[in-house]
């Protein structure tokens, strides 16, 4: 499946102000990037480095005012994620050094206080993806997808607590209750073809069966038409934009469209 996917974000600066910006997906074994275009309005000077996550960064200062960001990215994504009942948990000394980074506990996934919730979720089911299914499930009937009732600092303790939140609030519950079983999970950001409504979404990933499988809360069943922009420990590591100065974004739109 080949889709176009548009990002346009207006923002408003007080004064000259720094950021790091990340929206280029990277092409690799689950996507390849066909084309791409990223406008700044007004131009400014920009540099680009890869982070500890291997994500794309973009680094500017956006001047004082209105500005606005175009990010236009025609991407080849699978037509369905990968399904695996049977992916067995990968035991910890059999890890890839890579993975081992999402087993910790972090700013808003407190996976060390969330480990019986976590057995009390899976009780009875086999290790592995298995576990991992039965967790986003869970989240999904358990939780309604509300705007408005988490913030800044919402982490999963306290979106399971509401039973409510949005993508990024799903993400974190699935990734803290998995880690807390001792699999490895990351929060992604991206795009999802035809998702209602249309925004820029978060999922997540578990390391199961020797490999990373995708798991989306938000959705009834597994969906493929992701395009992936960034991966990270929670929301704080794969922020869009990371502003380093007052900024407030006044718009955004985003669509994704199959071509």
């Amino acid at each position: 499946m080949r889709l176009l996917a548009r990002a346009n974000i207006t923002v408003d600066c007080e004064q000259d102000c720094p950021a790091v910006a990340m929206l280029r997906p990277r092409s690799g074994l689950a996507q390849w990037v066909m084309a791409e275009r990223y406008e700044l309005t007004p131009w400014v000077p920009a540099t680009e480095y890869v982070d500890s996550y291997g994500n794309l960064c973009q680094r500017y200062t956006i001047p004082q005012g209105q500005a606005t960001v175009a990010v236009e990215s025609e991407v080849e994504v699978a037509d369905q994620v990968a399904v695996d009942f049977h992916a067995p948990w990968t035991p910890v000394e059999l890890l890839p050094d890579d993975a081992l980074v999402y087993l910790l506990q972090s700013r808003y996934c407190p996976s060390d206080k969330m480990e019986d919730h976590a057995r009390e979720i899976v009780k009875g089911t086999p290790p592995g993806y298995a576990q991992v299914e039965r967790i986003r499930q869970w989240i999904h009937d358990n939780h309604e997808y509300k705007y408005g009732v988490s913030h800044e600092s919402t982490d999963a303790l306290d979106t399971m607590e509401a039973k409510a939140g949005v993508c990024r609030d799903f993400a974190h519950i699935g990734v803290a209750l998995c880690r807390s079983l001792k699999i490895p999970a990351r929060v992604v950001v991206g795009y999802l073809y035809q998702l209602d409504p249309m925004d820029l979404h978060a999922w997540f990933e578990a390391f199961v069966g020797g490999r990373w499988y995708t798991f989306d809360a938000t959705q009834v069943e597994p969906r493929g038409g992701r395009i992936v922009v960034a991966y990270g420990r929670d929301i704080a590591d794969v922020a869009f934009f990371s502003n380093y100065g007052p900024m407030k974004v006044t718009e955004m739109k985003v669509s994704v469209e199959k071509i």
